[in-house]
């Protein structure tokens, strides 16, 4: 995978963002667990509205997904952001996410396992994400935080959290890499 450069989503965007990054920030340092949430914005309105992740089975994910589609087409969404507690892998075994699959299961099951805040922003634009590891506050057990969150600008993306908002009239035809 070519790693994207880092890159700051317009202002627009961090104007709505940036204190929803430092509210799950504050959540983490009272030692609470992150919520998994979509904010479904439309630019125009200045609406944002809310949606809920569940993240328990794959169809609690995929119902999740569709929720978050339809809000995004009712509202005629410009973006979503989403923000979420996961598992990454260190960085050091990253070329070595097969093995690592195939010996333990999954990501979080193996002792190379490490908690990030996930987040992304998709837009009409493309899709900016970070990965900011998850690391405890001082010395306390419960209260955690992240750094600063460094985002890096993606034209093309996969997954089930991605590809959510509604087609528009003016949208430009997608392009196909050969």
């Amino acid at each position: 995978m070519i790693e994207a450069p880092i890159s700051t989503p317009p202002q627009a965007y961090m104007d709505i963002i940036s204190p929803l990054i430092d509210t799950s920030r504050g959540y983490l340092e009272n030692g609470d667990k992150l919520q998994a949430m979509a904010f479904v914005g439309n630019l125009t309105t200045k609406q944002v509205i809310p949606v809920m992740i569940q993240p328990g089975s794959g169809e609690d994910k995929d119902q999740s997904s569709r929720n978050i589609q339809s809000v995004a087409q009712i509202s005629e969404a410009d973006f979503v952001f989403t923000i979420m507690e996961a598992w990454s892998l260190r960085r050091d075994k990253i070329s070595k996410m097969d093995a690592i699959m195939d010996k333990y299961g999954s990501i979080g099951a193996s002792p190379y396992a490490v908690d990030v805040c996930s987040i992304a922003l998709e837009t009409r634009h493309g899709v900016w994400v970070a990965q900011q590891q998850i690391k405890p506050k001082g010395i306390s057990k419960k209260k955690r935080t992240i750094g600063v969150v460094e985002f890096r600008h993606f034209t093309e993306v996969a997954g089930r959290f991605m590809h959510l908002l509604p087609k528009k009239e003016d949208d430009e035809p997608a392009t196909t890499l050969h």
